[in-house]
């Protein structure tokens, strides 16, 4: 419990490392970003859910990754693998285990808002926590099990095949260094759209501003612009 107050307070310091002058964009061209991650990076920055420090909007279905700095300017946007089972919750006590010792049908990487940061792990060193409770952390993609082609599968064009991991999230190495471990280097919060819950269920902060929006027929434009 210590650890994961260690890794909360982690997050609450001022966001003022150097960032790349422009976005990374590691995403393929064809592939376009759901209006729901859009718009829940809009209402992230419009209602300070944030307050002010840096975060990531990640999509699952899309397999794809957006990190944004605590002053809403997206820094980068790339694909990601996922847990391989399909859910947003994780099994009671998964994190006291070994990786070879969970279930296929655990493999999964929640859903919800997170507070995450750096902070030690057993066997990996010094870990990103998305989720230090689910044992959930953003690691750059390792070739450990060839089987599993995880480089191969990232490149790949579309998102059918990311599923693959025991619920962490995966990026490409270059993104990590250059994105993921320049905005996080002080903690963040982390979005994670999900599989299966409704989004109201998951963010119902959210799915009422969208509600009152459309109640009030407002024209103006999302408070944050994704552009690529």
């Amino acid at each position: 419990m210590a650890l994961a107050m260690a890794i909360v307070g982690s997050a609450h310091a001022r966001d003022d490392v150097e960032q790349p002058l422009y976005p990374v964009d590691q995403l393929p061209p064809e592939q376009e970003i759901s209006q729901t991650l859009v718009d829940l990076a809009g209402w992230v920055v419009a209602s300070k859910d944030n307050h002010g420090y840096p975060f990531a909007v990640i999509d699952k279905a899309a397999a794809q990754v957006l990190v944004f700095g605590g002053d809403g300017r997206l820094r980068g946007a790339a694909p990601g693998l996922f847990g391989s089972a399909v859910g947003d919750h994780t099994a009671p006590g998964i994190a006291g285990l070994a990786l070879r010792e969970i279930p296929g049908r655990d493999r999964t990487t929640p859903a919800g808002r997170f507070i995450g940061g750096y902070g030690p792990s057993i066997d990996a060193g010094r870990v990103l926590w998305v989720d230090y409770e689910s044992a959930v952390s953003i690691h750059p993609t390792a070739t450990g099990t060839p089987a599993e082609r995880r480089t191969e599968r990232l490149a790949s064009p579309t998102p059918d095949d990311n599923r693959v991991t025991h619920g962490c999230i995966n990026v490409e190495p270059g993104f990590y260094e250059q994105v993921v471990r320049a905005t996080f280097e002080r903690g963040g919060i982390f979005y994670i759209l999900p599989d299966k819950d409704s989004i109201a269920d998951t963010f119902p902060d959210f799915a009422q501003s969208q509600i009152s929006a459309r109640v009030n027929e407002s024209d103006e434009p999302s408070a944050i612009a994704v552009e690529r």
